[in-house]
């Protein structure tokens, strides 16, 4: 397992998917994983369901890295309560406006303080505000894709986590990708 690859974040996604409830495809999802991993006070407490803990297994991960980078994905996905995989949860969150800081859902001082995010707590804490600022409807494969690589606690060569960084910087204010200049 590598932590935000392809088939790791199609793990998390697939997952998430089976804890949601869906009455119209008859699917009740595990209402009481989602409320035990929202009411999780930090990543620890997190590693303590059971869901978690399948989530990880599911995706193989070894190590304390790969668990808690997992238990993190777990407790902010929780709150996520539909999937909106058309637009990248960056640049959902910025200005609409690039003149108007003011209609940003996320404003530029808090995305800069979820920029500065290092640990798996400041994260947690962050990124569940994250999500309830766009209305708990994000692109879930996005997000989880970012939670593996964000925060800096445990990284032994952080520079997936700049790259992932430095790409929701410019999707925030809808400047592209650093990758299309080259």
């Amino acid at each position: 397992m590598r932590m935000g690859d392809k088939a790791t974040v199609r793990q998390v996604v697939g997952w998430w998917h089976e804890l949601q409830p869906a009455p119209a495809k008859k699917q009740p999802g595990d209402r009481g994983a989602l409320a035990a991993l929202r009411r999780c006070g930090s990543v620890l407490d997190a590693l303590f369901v059971p869901q978690t803990q399948m989530l990880a297994r599911r995706c193989g991960a070894r190590g304390d890295t790969e668990l808690a980078r997992l238990a993190l994905v777990a407790a902010v996905c929780a709150h996520v309560r539909a999937d909106q995989p058309a637009i990248r949860v960056a640049r959902q969150v910025g200005p609409a406006d690039l003149k108007d800081d003011a209609t940003a859902l996320c404003k530029p001082l808090r995305f800069r303080r979820l920029m500065d995010a290092a640990t798996y707590d400041e994260c947690l804490r962050a990124f569940r505000r994250l999500v309830a600022l766009a209305g708990e409807k994000v692109n879930v494969a996005d997000l989880a894709e970012a939670l593996m690589t964000w925060p800096r606690e445990g990284a032994y060569d952080d520079s997936v986590g700049d790259r992932v960084r430095r790409d929701w910087v410019y999707h925030y204010w809808n400047a592209g990708s650093p990758d299309q200049d080259q």
